[in-house]
């Protein structure tokens, strides 16, 4: 049996600024944003070529905005992630290469921080 990680909550504060950051700075891909009531409002977003999203909204839980813990995506190319993250703005950490890989670190507008890392033995990233 499989067992699949596919979604991860992001509490954030202002849903449509977190929504606009993780869209239109750092490329995610808007998949649902719906208000099934008038107390909830579920906002799927996923990472280009990537099986796990994460999901923001109203309602969902109580957990205080920024409080996610570290976050990890993996990329083919540390370079171009670490400049198209700073070209739209983002707030992004030089490079930081270790033996294992290479990473770049932000955060979103809510503190809740992300590492993207390269890993050179592994094909595609």
């Amino acid at each position: 049996m499989d067992w699949k990680l596919e979604l991860v909550f992001v509490p954030v504060s202002d849903v449509d600024r977190a929504k606009d950051f993780y869209v239109n700075k750092v490329g995610f891909n808007a998949d649902f944003d719906e208000r099934p009531n008038d107390k909830i409002r579920f906002v799927q977003l996923t990472p280009p070529g990537s099986a796990c999203s994460i999901c923001i909204g109203e309602g969902l839980n109580d957990a205080a905005p920024g409080t996610a813990p570290s976050m990890q995506m993996v990329v083919s190319d540390i370079q171009t992630a670490h400049d198209q993250l700073a070209a739209n703005g983002i707030e992004v950490s030089d490079i930081d290469v270790q033996d294992w890989g290479s990473f770049v670190y932000f955060a979103d507008p809510d503190g809740n921080k992300w590492a993207v890392q390269y890993i050179p033995q592994r094909p595609n990233g």
